[in-house]
């Protein structure tokens, strides 16, 4: 019924470039020199990293973004999922209605 007809290759048209010829060639290895060797220097000591202190305001401004995020987080979760229960609760009562409109439908008949 449907057969896929497969492509053929047509001959060239234009004006085809003949492949590059690759000629190889020689690898020189040269050998390297000895650097003069360098004077001794001692490593420069590392800088003393400053150590963080925590103020008792600062531990106290910590706890209480902490606290701010989490009850901020808390409270978009639970607004979340208090529309998804009204949703849920608003298609329910629908659904009773048209069943009873339905039901009382088919009794006046």
């Amino acid at each position: 019924m449907l057969r896929p007809k497969v492509p053929t290759m047509p001959q060239p048209t234009g004006l085809v470039t003949p492949p590059a010829v690759v000629e190889p060639t020689t690898v020189i290895q040269h050998t390297p020199q000895t650097p003069a060797p360098a004077p001794v220097v001692a490593p420069a000591p590392a800088p003393a990293r400053p150590t963080v202190q925590l103020t008792p305001g600062a531990v106290i401004a910590l706890v209480g973004s902490g606290t701010a995020v989490v009850l901020v987080a808390g409270a978009v979760l639970v607004s979340m999922l208090l529309a998804v229960a009204i949703t849920a609760a608003s298609v329910a009562v629908c659904a009773l209605v048209v069943r009873s409109l339905i039901a009382s439908e088919g009794k006046r008949r």
